[in-house]
């Protein structure tokens, strides 16, 4: 089963997704795709890596996730987070479309459950810079594919989850 998860930044997303991960019998794979840019992001890790509690085995994986999902044995498996996935594909020049459709095989492969985290960054206002604008377009269309695919699709706000799927 594929479970979505999308809100917005510290909306509690995360949070929900794990306790919806620790339903499932342990291990827990944590897919992490957050790279410490800086120090701040590298406090947010420590963070989560905080949160989390035994059972947890943590696998960082910036780019490739459909390889980690290919490397694992029906473990329930949380991926946190695309939109920080996207970054690095943007940072690291990748063909964007490609790597969504390489993720969206790996995930629909996948035999196990999945839960998946992402950022809403469709709801503010226009980006001023192209590079913005041009990450706000791939995660829409990222956004997007996965709900398709997915069995289950929540929005967190305000910490709250709003089922939008099925």
């Amino acid at each position: 089963m594929i479970s979505f998860i999308l809100g917005g930044a510290k909306s509690g997303k995360s949070g929900y997704a794990e306790e919806q991960i620790m339903q499932l019998p342990a291990p827990w794979i944590y897919l992490a795709t957050g790279r410490a840019w800086d120090d701040e992001m590298q406090q947010k890790i420590i963070n989560h890596q905080k949160r989390r509690g035994q059972g947890w085995q943590t696998i960082e994986v910036p780019i490739q996730i459909a390889k980690a999902l290919q490397q694992l044995n029906k473990e329930p498996v949380l991926i946190d987070c695309l939109t920080l996935w996207l970054t690095n594909l943007m940072m690291d020049h990748y063909h964007i479309d490609n790597e969504i459709e390489i993720l969206l095989s790996g995930l629909k492969a996948y035999q196990g459950d999945i839960v998946i985290v992402s950022n809403e960054v469709g709801q503010g206002i226009v980006p001023i810079d192209p590079m913005a604008r041009a990450f706000r377009n791939h995660a829409g269309v990222l956004h997007q594919k996965v709900a398709k695919i997915a069995d289950r699709f929540t929005c967190i706000i305000a910490g709250y989850p709003v089922f939008i799927k099925p």
